[in-house]
């Protein structure tokens, strides 16, 4: 067998897992790519500006422009996309010039140029090409977890080290700390996917000054800041210190995603080093005129589009953690962005299977498994428009309904296979919940194979969901729990057949006679008394 030519730590690489796979779940579940609902991925809802007439962006206009400059290679400098970024972020630095003075900062009046800025093909180009100019084998970086994996995956092609801390820890850094680790960089995002936690401006200048003490570049990923609160950003420290390093992304704030665009925002000897060593010819024509044009709208950062999609995105947001707190075991985070990380952990369902069976339903939302330090217990969700968040929001008792079920059906297997063996044991003294209906019970079929029968005759009703619908409710169905008639239905179980047929037979035959009072045995005398001895002394 010949030798793999590969660097050794190349050879087992594993790329960084991402939301947005709507072909991939389209083909897997039959779906139509029109049919699915992409929580997975954090774009603005308020949709791109081509699709509002009102500020004057006509896409296919700009590709028939964009057509002629096809024939030749584009001018590598890309004066016009450096410009425009260079513009898009004093508009920033102009809106919360008060915001700077009053807390020591940058004056107001630093102004951005071109030979600030470094274009890219998507904010991850950004981040490799910052990796690679700065980190040798061996190399330190810091990233507090949980965090954006790129990061991770980039230092990890240059064979760096990675020194990972939670992000608590990012607060109470000092440079002492910083030197002893020696780490090359400190990687910080924000607001923080996918925590959405939004650190405060003064804090990261403190934290940029003890950077600059320690000799450790602070790498500031900004992607989702226009669209949160561009007050926090800290772009206009790059014009002074070669240890900041300030990465942006327009796929999120422009919802454009498919046209790959970021950019980074450096001192100008390190822009310039950065230029020299990128990739050449990294944008085509069509995503620099794209990008001039996004970036050019009146206002930057504070365009009446940037404005909008933000009042867009904290309404809904808010809407969205309002609905998910109701929902049994759903504890949503923060809402200062366009996504929401969840925490499942009290559910009995972990975040692989609630993601697949999301998607079986036509919703994608993001599994939070590859992000170090949460695993099964968060989920992710994109904020979206209205009538898809309430989509979504009635979407979530039709998957727990569905996995009830499935769930109910893998207990019963499990039930009978322990049965078969000999060990089945009658109750669960040892569950937080025994005894749920009476003492005594049967807890073979702790999870109702009939569920659900909808026949208030057992003592099973509807009840007002916190969600504003009926859903059926077991609580006070004692009949599958009796001893007795667990043995009758465990003799019809344990012979060959389909079990849906049994359980169908065993309703007609055992449950049904014992509800409508047609049983003349000793089981329905039991359940008369365990109603009686209920309605006495209700729970």
């Amino acid at each position: 067998m010949s030798q793999n030519p590969l660097k050794k730590h190349i050879q087992s690489f594993q790329g960084c897992l991402h939301g947005g796979l709507i072909k991939e779940n389209a083909e897997k579940y039959g779906l139509s790519e029109d049919e699915i609902l992409d929580f997975s991925a954090n774009l603005n809802p308020f949709k791109t500006p081509f699709d509002h007439p009102e500020y004057g962006l006509n896409f296919l206009k700009l590709a028939a422009e964009s057509y002629p400059e096809t024939y030749n290679y584009p001018d590598n400098r890309y004066l016009k996309f450096r410009e425009a970024a260079a513009t898009f972020l004093n508009s920033g630095i102009a809106a919360n010039g008060d915001i700077n003075n009053a807390n020591g900062g940058t004056k107001a009046n630093v102004r951005l140029t071109k030979e600030n800025i470094i274009p890219g093909n998507g904010s991850t180009e950004i981040i490799r090409l910052f990796c690679q100019c700065v980190l040798n084998e061996g190399d330190k970086v810091i990233i507090p977890y949980p965090t954006f994996g790129e990061y991770e995956i980039q230092c990890r092609l240059q064979n760096a080290e990675i020194v990972y801390i939670p992000q608590e820890k990012v607060e109470t850094l000092t440079v002492d700390e910083l030197k002893e680790i020696g780490a090359k960089i400190l990687f910080i995002c924000n607001p923080n996917n996918p925590t959405a936690v939004l650190r405060k401006r003064e804090d990261l200048i403190k934290l940029a000054e003890i950077c600059e003490k320690s000799k450790t570049v602070l790498f500031m990923d900004e992607a989702f800041i226009e669209i949160s609160d561009p007050d926090q950003s800290v772009c206009d420290l790059v014009a002074d210190h070669k240890f900041v390093f300030i990465m942006r992304s327009l796929t999120k704030c422009f919802e454009i995603p498919g046209i790959r665009l970021g950019f980074g925002a450096a001192h100008p000897e390190i822009a310039a080093a950065l230029n020299n060593a990128r990739l050449s010819w990294n944008l085509s024509p069509l995503q620099e005129n794209v990008g001039a044009a996004l970036m050019s709208m009146g206002g930057g950062v504070n365009s009446d589009y940037l404005i909008k999609s933000r009042e867009l995105i904290l309404k809904e947001a808010n809407f969205l953690k309002d609905e998910l707190s109701k929902v049994w075991g759903f504890k949503p985070g923060v809402a200062t962005t366009n996504f929401l990380l969840v925490d499942i952990s009290e559910r009995t369902v972990k975040s692989t299977e609630l993601v697949e069976r999301f998607a079986k339903n036509g919703i994608l939302i993001r599994n939070c498994i590859s992000f170090k330090g949460l695993g099964e217990d968060f989920i992710r969700i994109a904020v979206r428009t209205r009538p898809e968040n309430e989509k979504f929001i009635k979407t979530i008792p039709i998957v727990f309904d569905e996995w009830a079920k499935d769930f109910a059906d893998s207990e019963l297997k499990s039930a009978l296979t322990t049965h078969k063996k000999g060990l089945q044991q009658n109750k669960r003294e040892t569950c937080e919940y025994y005894p749920c209906h009476f003492e005594g019970q049967d807890c073979t079929f702790c999870y109702c194979p009939f569920y659900p029968c909808k026949d208030e005759r057992g003592g099973g009703k509807y009840i007002q969901s916190s969600k504003g619908g009926q859903v059926w409710s077991c609580v006070d169905c004692y009949v599958p729990h009796i001893p007795p008639v667990v043995e009758k239905m465990l003799e019809g179980l344990m012979e060959d057949g389909d079990t849906e047929e049994i359980l169908k037979k065993e309703w007609d035959e055992i449950i049904l006679p014992i509800m409508e009072e047609r049983d003349s045995d000793h089981v329905l005398a039991v359940c008369r008394r365990i109603k009686e001895e209920k309605d006495k002394n209700p729970k």
